[in-house]
């Protein structure tokens, strides 16, 4: 029992005189690297610049490879891209090709049934433009007045388009001013169709922003977002001219959206397609003057 408590004290004691020598030699290992960064920067730089120059191609060397297979990754790359693309714009040409062809048939079909029923194309139309000076929109109107001057061919009857569509027709004209009555008023009628199913009715206005679709057979499709286009009856409107969208189908009630924004509305375009005016109120004069 003495001999080893004896031994375990000696081992104490070495632990002990080991940490202090330990320390003792940080210290002075930290110390001299002071002073070495303090007192011969010069040495340091040599060797940091040797190891640099020595590292360098190294690491240059070693790098080629890795260029390389990136190169030829990129390569095979575009030429996957390439490919997908020629693939795209064959089919993005047979497609036109098809287009083509049937443009042609059409054309030649069109042909054909034109002479076959001696058909008359419609005259070109001509159009000036007008500035919006007064509004009238109440609840038992809504029209527009606009100044045409004294020099311009304006008729009653024509039609009077915005940037997007239809917002009405040529109601009275006077020596400088001429009134329109737009689409959302209750005396205005147009001859109408739904223009993805062919679908007719007559788009009436009732004084609201959103005039109605009325005398649509019962039997007809109607989605909302479906286009209204001027369906060509009576030969005011000439056919196929913008209107508005579907926007409400409510219990038969078929709510019109027009395109054209009518409550800002400055500059009007008015068109005349050289068609015979047919409209009568309470045996009023037509477009050309007479009964």
């Amino acid at each position: 029992m003495k001999r080893r408590k004896v031994l375990f004290i000696h081992l104490s004691q070495i632990r002990l005189l080991a940490k202090k020598f330990a320390i003792v030699i940080l210290f002075l290992t930290a110390f001299v690297m002071m002073l070495i960064n303090k007192t011969d920067t010069v040495i340091i730089e040599k060797t940091s610049s040797m190891a640099t120059d020595i590292v360098s191609p190294v690491i240059d060397v070693l790098v080629i490879p890795a260029r390389a297979l990136s190169g030829v990754y990129d390569y095979f790359r575009e030429l996957r891209t390439i490919r997908e693309d020629n693939q795209r714009l064959r089919e993005e040409n047979r497609r036109l090709e098809n287009v083509e062809n049937r443009a042609r048939a059409l054309e030649i079909e069109n042909k054909l049934l034109s002479e076959l029923l001696n058909y008359t194309p419609p005259p070109e139309a001509s159009y000036l433009s007008a500035r919006i000076i007064a509004e009238e929109g109440d609840g038992f109107s809504h029209s527009i007045i606009i100044y045409t001057g004294g020099d311009k061919p304006v008729k009653k009857g024509q039609v009077v388009l915005s940037d997007r569509g239809v917002i009405g027709r040529i109601d009275r004209v006077g020596k400088l001013y001429s009134k329109v009555i737009l689409i959302t008023d209750i005396n205005s009628k147009i001859p109408v169709m739904v223009e993805r199913t062919r679908v007719r009715g007559i788009l009436s206005g009732d004084n609201t922003s959103v005039p109605k679709m009325v005398f649509i057979p019962l039997s007809a499709e109607l989605t909302v977002g479906d286009r209204i286009v001027t369906s060509g009856v009576a030969g005011t409107f000439p056919p196929g001219l913008p209107i508005g969208k579907i926007s409400s189908i409510d219990k038969g009630a078929v709510k019109i959206k027009p395109f054209g924004n009518l409550d800002r509305l400055e500059y009007v375009k008015i068109v005349d397609y050289g068609l015979d005016d047919i409209f009568y109120e309470n045996g009023s004069e037509r477009a050309d003057g007479t009964e």
